[in-house]
């Protein structure tokens, strides 16, 4: 199937809406008191626990789950602690296996959510970020946003539907892992090196990608990830002589890396729209107001308007559907402060859209930064450093599963009236290039309504809304009931 194809299936709303028109609009019940505290409490519990990668530990977070469901009655077997034993075994996951009922000729469904996150200096939050804190009508702490608002909800769900007595017709699995936000130990890669089951699953779906968008709280579009940018890192390192510091020479390594960081930081890669950002933009433009509109159609001109694209990169968010991108995010210079540094160095992130590769992309740093004296590498996920980088230039959008998006049109529909269902490419980058790239088919699905101007996933003072919080919990529980139901 051509791509152009592919997308117009994955798009077929009326088609798949056919499913939530037979089967009405969704009742849905609000989380009874004692299942606010539920929620609230595995939250609360997963937030005081750090999984930095700097000092923290995902295993410590696994056990804390599965002691909550085996004393909810999931079997032992079925709820395990596994991973590595490097760095003292504090990078475990923990893997949760739903059986169906009967024996099933479905293939499983496998949710995969992290547990580590990004690091958060306790001085530069207004409250501690590893302490869950409620004020204002929101929970604050590092992962209210990415992704322990999932993990929470998911376990929480699990919790809930094992005591309503809900069976599903075919296996459910949940990967709760490690290293996802960096590092050598990243836990779906090895889950699916070592699980061997996990590549038998008929889709992925993944919470940390996609995002409900909101305003002042009230969703306005489910955006589901269709497709999603390549991670890449790359260091710029220069080297020289060093010396006295009374004795500076042009040679000082410094001068010629600042240099080719500002090269970088005026470079602008070009526009380039796939399938899934040019429908995204075509379905955002009917909603958006109406300078934003007009840009939106613009972009979509071919070749793309200038201007539009101009405006539309004011947003970082849209600045990055538009293009790929590589920013400075690390400097190490010097050995003393009265000494010529040896070596200077800066790593650079990229995020890179489908269709191109980290190899190609580092031919454009070299370009880009136009000196010979400044040595363009690949960081590798080991944080070592290769003279070139991966030639694989990405996984196409995945089709369109009526058991995934069926179920996600009624429950979507009955929770947030009126809200469409938009695809979207993932402009950072998540576990799902794992899993893709095993050939199984994964979408970013997020069910947490989170305004446009407060997305705070990696940045200070993350917080996510109490209300969106909880419901949350009950689209993924609705949601873990139909896709556990026969299609």
């Amino acid at each position: 199937m051509k791509p152009t194809q592919l997308l117009a299936a994955f798009l077929l709303a009326s088609g798949i809406a056919a499913f939530a028109q037979s089967n009405g609009a969704v009742g849905v019940p609000q989380l009874s008191p004692a299942d606010r505290v539920l929620a609230r409490d595995v939250f609360a519990e997963l937030i005081n626990i750090n999984t930095s990668h700097s000092v923290g530990s995902t295993t410590v977070a696994a056990e804390a789950i599965a002691k909550r469901l085996r004393d909810a009655g999931f079997a032992d077997a079925d709820v395990r602690v596994l991973g590595p034993d490097s760095v003292n075994g504090k990078r475990k996951n923990l893997l949760v296996h739903w059986p169906a009922a009967d024996k099933s000729t479905q293939k499983p469904a496998l949710f995969i959510c992290h547990l580590d996150v990004v690091e958060a200096p306790r001085d530069q939050w207004q409250t501690d970020p590893f302490v869950f804190t409620e004020k204002d009508g929101y929970f604050y702490g590092r992962g209210t946003q990415d992704i322990k608002n999932a993990d929470a909800a998911l376990v929480t769900d699990l919790i809930m539907l094992r005591r309503s007595g809900f069976e599903p017709t075919r296996d459910l699995y949940f990967a709760f892992t490690a290293d996802e936000e960096g590092g050598p130990d990243n836990g779906m890669d090895w889950l699916l090196k070592h699980c061997p089951g996990l590549k038998d699953a008929a889709f992925v779906i993944n919470p940390d990608a996609g995002i409900l968008v909101a305003h002042n709280g009230k969703p306005e579009t489910m955006q589901v990830a269709a497709t999603e940018k390549t991670y890449a890192d790359f260091e710029l390192r220069v080297n020289g002589p060093g010396g006295h510091g009374s004795l500076p020479t042009p040679e000082n390594p410094i001068y010629s890396l600042a240099a080719a960081l500002t090269r970088l930081h005026t470079w602008v890669f070009p526009v380039e729209l796939n399938a899934v950002t040019r429908e995204y933009f075509t379905r955002m433009a009917t909603t958006a107001p109406a300078e934003t509109a007009a840009a939106m159609r613009g972009v979509l001109q071919s070749p793309p308007d200038a201007a539009a694209a101009e405006q539309l990169s004011r947003d970082p968010l849209m600045n990055a559907t538009l293009r790929t991108t590589c920013v400075a995010t690390m400097l190490k210079a010097g050995e003393a402060l009265n000494a010529l540094p040896a070596t200077a160095a800066a790593d650079v992130n990229c995020r890179i859209l489908p269709g191109h590769s980290p190899e190609e992309v580092r031919g454009d740093l070299e370009r880009i930064v136009a000196d010979n004296k400044v040595k363009v590498s690949y960081v590798t996920n080991g944080e070592g450093r290769t003279a070139t980088a991966p030639d694989s230039k990405g996984n196409p959008p995945p089709p369109p599963l009526p058991a995934v998006f069926a179920p996600l049109e009624t429950i979507t529909h009955g929770l947030f009236p009126g809200v469409p269902i938009v695809p979207e490419m993932e402009t950072g980058a998540s576990d799902s290039i794992y899993t893709t790239a095993d050939g199984i088919p994964s979408y970013g699905i997020s069910g947490f309504a989170i305004d446009g101007d407060d997305i705070r996933f990696h940045a200070r003072d993350e917080r996510l809304r109490v209300e969106s919080y909880y419901a949350g919990v009950e689209f993924y529980r609705l949601y873990i009931e139909g896709l556990g139901q026969e299609h």
